[in-house]
């Protein structure tokens, strides 16, 4: 019963006379010290992420759908590569052999989405800003969540075959059962599966950024401002106060999309360089037998991995500052806010969008950053007509 068991799970079981091995003490105290400390601020900083956009309407915007997309790949990834990496480093694998199969689809499903959705808001920018006129139909939230839901679907079926190509070892030592999650076959087997994914992941998500992101730069920070805008504002006619203001708007605007641009740009460079020493480890240990396996280089690829999961946040809140008022809103009691509601009798949302505007001049809209229309532009205008009827 116990033999039947164990060929039902699929286990396979290796004899060795020798003791058991045990990882050094310093390597799991810096593995479970940096684990924890990278995944639990990846975790908190992508759930953050994913509540602001949720629940303040004007953050719901095409590039910030697929941000929240890579913010849960980038959860699925801390949570099933990091955290088992802890209990690993000191018990070996404890998960069986169900965990081992849930655990390593759900890696690399996380990983191939954040990939995919990094390569999703690159054409997305690439569209706003060079096509800005196409963009106003073409870069809607509609057509982001669709294109999120096929990003998901693709990613979900491409990884079922990590289904059939894990499997749980048990090797008996003097002193012990070591079991581990590993592969079915012969490592070189795996060449073409590697190969494809370092192709399809890695090679061409980046190839796409460097030929957009130059296109971008092209037109963001080498083309001057049009120069009917210039002689609007410098014109003498008696718009010339509307004129000003409409160029400033437009300002703004450009600079906005500078900004955004370059948040994402930082987001995909370090995709590259996190993602660069495991994506070269493993194409190395293609080539060479036996593998290039020390201790402290692999965990330093892993942390590596794990950082690029969670940094990203981080780059948020430095470099938007609509990101940026959002997490301080989400963080803090909002008790003045709710005063403030309750006293001119408005919804807590209102006052909350309306502290929001006044502190970022970024684009609520896709739409309204394509038009060069901003929150800055709608408060002037209001202004100039509330000045206009008291006059």
């Amino acid at each position: 019963m116990e033999n039947n068991t164990t060929i039902l799970q699929d286990v396979s079981q290796v004899l060795n006379l020798t003791e058991m091995p045990l990882n050094p003490l310093e390597e799991q105290v810096i593995t479970i010290f940096l684990t924890m400390l990278i995944c639990g601020v990846g975790i908190a900083g992508n759930i953050m992420v994913v509540l602001v956009v949720l629940r303040t309407k004007h953050m719901v915007t095409p590039t910030n759908c697929y941000l929240v997309s890579l913010a849960v790949a980038d959860l699925i990834v801390l949570l099933a590569a990091g955290l088992p990496n802890i209990s690993d480093v000191v018990a070996f694998w404890i998960y069986g052999y169900t965990g081992c199969l849930c655990i390593t689809y759900l890696q690399y499903l996380g990983i191939n989405v954040s990939s995919c959705s990094i390569m999703a808001f690159t054409i997305e920018r690439y569209i706003a800003i060079c096509h800005s006129i196409k963009a106003q139909f073409i870069c809607t939230v509609s057509r982001a969540k669709r294109i999120i839901a096929m990003v998901w679907v693709f990613t979900s079926l491409y990884c079922i075959m990590w289904f059939f190509l894990v499997n749980t070892d048990e090797t008996v030592y003097t002193n012990g059962v070591v079991v581990t999650c590993g592969y079915r076959v012969s490592r070189s087997l795996y060449m073409p599966i590697y190969f494809l994914d370092f192709t399809l992941f890695y090679v061409i998500p980046l190839i796409v950024a460097m030929v957009l992101y130059g296109l971008i730069a092209r037109i963001l920070f080498m083309s001057p401002l049009p120069s009917h805008l210039n002689d609007r504002a410098g014109g003498g006619s008696v718009h010339q106060g509307h004129a000003n203001n409409n160029a400033k708007a437009t300002k703004g605007a450009m600079t906005a999309r500078k900004q955004i641009t370059k948040m994402l740009a930082v987001v995909v460079i370090l995709f590259a360089l996190l993602w660069m020493p495991y994506r070269t480890l493993v194409v190395v240990n293609s080539f060479i037998d036996p593998p290039y396996q020390n201790t402290w280089f692999l965990l330093f690829c892993r942390m590596c991995i794990y950082t690029n999961s969670a940094i990203n946040p981080i780059i948020y809140n430095l470099m938007s500052q609509k990101f940026r008022v959002a997490f301080k809103k989400l963080c803090k009691c909002n008790g003045k806010d709710k005063e403030k509601a309750a006293e001119y009798n408005m919804p807590i949302y209102y006052s909350v969008m309306k502290d929001s505007s006044h502190e970022s001049n970024e684009p609520i809209t896709e739409q309204e950053e394509v038009s060069g229309l901003s929150i800055k532009r709608f408060t002037l205008t209001h202004d100039d007509a509330n000045t206009l009827s008291i006059s």
